[in-house]
């Protein structure tokens, strides 16, 4: 995990790109910004009170010098971010009115300012519900050319190895034509944070040993996957043990590309991947570095209102690394 974590800084650190902070009224956020400065992370906004955010850096003896804080209110961002949002939701009937008004709410600002170029991803949910900060960027940025739904891996970062586990915290009940698009996002999501994609679609049964319509919807999963990306290695649909365990794999699918190596686990539902990260955090000791959304056009990402210092520093770390590209 340590290792991991290192490695993400450095990537961070190879090509700095700017993030945007719209909570620096929680001590938790300019605690984690104030390393991400001083590390060479990432450059930073805050969307607030310039005279706030100096007062209590201050008091909690943080240098938080080289941050830049824009207020909502700023005549330089606010009519340029009212009149691109009017734009975007016209088909929605938002007047500019209403959009000034909208703006001013620090996710939307917070996420206006990736989309108009003013910063390269969000980190935000410190003190917001997951709803608040992710709506904006569906209105806002919207999905990436050819992927037709935002999702989610977790990274799970083990002693001698890194897996990539999706889609654990969005989309309750994909579509096989979802679960496709999700596949071959987090192949792509994991190949950046330096994982080798070889990707498992997950279900109860292996090759050809089950039916039933869960089963159905994953062999046309894999299918389309594959369709979508000929030059990934993708299996499925495949048990757990098959798909890490070479044992196995060599007994229920001999020659599989993926079977007994497989780095990236597309689980079939929200239920089964949220209980599947979770197991493998608890038993292994694995640190869950997540979730990473994906399928954006611009990174914007969530943090559990229970985050710490460490996992803000994290998350903006790897925000970054996704807005490289």
């Amino acid at each position: 995990p340590l290792a991991f974590q290192a490695d993400l800084i450095e990537r961070a650190r190879a090509d700095r790109k700017r993030i945007v902070l719209p909570e620096p009224d929680d001590d938790r956020v300019l605690q984690a910004a104030a390393q991400v400065l001083a590390a060479g992370i990432a450059d930073i906004t805050f969307v607030g009170d310039a005279d706030y955010v100096a007062t209590r850096a201050g008091e909690l003896g943080l240098d938080l010098s080289a941050a830049q804080v824009v207020s909502v209110g700023d005549p330089a961002y606010l009519e340029r971010y009212a009149e691109e949002f009017a734009r975007l939701r016209a088909k929605k009937g938002v007047t500019l009115e209403q959009a000034r008004e909208k703006v001013t709410d620090v996710s939307y600002f917070g996420t206006m300012m990736v989309h108009m170029g003013d910063a390269d991803g969000m980190v935000s949910g410190a003190a917001h519900t997951t709803a608040h900060t992710i709506v904006p960027s569906f209105q806002i940025i919207k999905t990436a050319p050819g992927v037709s739904v935002v999702s989610s891996i977790f990274l799970m970062a083990m002693k001698d190895r890194v897996w990539a586990f999706g889609d654990c915290a969005v989309n309750p009940n994909p579509t096989p034509e979802q679960l496709a698009d999700i596949a071959v996002t987090s192949a792509r999501t994991a190949a950046q944070f330096g994982v080798t994609p070889r990707v498992a679609m997950l279900s109860y049964s292996t090759g050809t040993s089950g039916a039933g319509p869960d089963v159905d919807a994953v062999v046309e999963a894999t299918r389309l996957a594959r369709e979508k990306a000929p030059e990934l290695a993708i299996e499925g649909p495949i048990q757990f043990d098959a798909a890490v365990d070479a044992a196995v794999a060599s007994k229920k699918l001999p020659g599989s590309d993926v079977a007994g190596k497989a780095t990236v686990f597309v689980f079939p539902s929200l239920e089964a991947g949220n209980i599947g990260y979770k197991a493998v955090q608890r038993s292994s000791g694995a640190v869950a570095v997540g979730p990473v959304l994906q399928g954006l056009n611009k990174p914007v990402n969530d943090l559990s209102r229970g985050a710490l210092v460490e996992d803000i520093v994290n998350t903006v770390a790897l925000t970054a690394v996704q807005a490289q590209g």
